[in-house]
């Protein structure tokens, strides 16, 4: 799995799996998503539009590590 890229699609909750930093990531984006129970159903996107963040930003953010 480490290998997979994370995209505009991807689940936040699958976002760690891919990304053992993300919560980190996610919250620097003001994004407290993990602890939500929306999470578990949300896309990266949506999270991203509740939030008013920068998409492209974050996604390059989550695949570089």
């Amino acid at each position: 799995m480490a290998n997979e890229k994370i995209t505009k699609d991807t689940l936040i909750m699958d976002v760690v799996k891919y990304n053992p930093n993300a919560p980190q990531i996610l919250q620097k984006y003001g994004m407290h998503c993990l602890g939500c129970a929306f999470a578990r159903m949300e896309t990266v996107e949506q999270g991203v539009n509740a939030h008013g963040e920068d998409l492209e930003k974050l996604l390059e953010e989550l695949n570089n590590y």
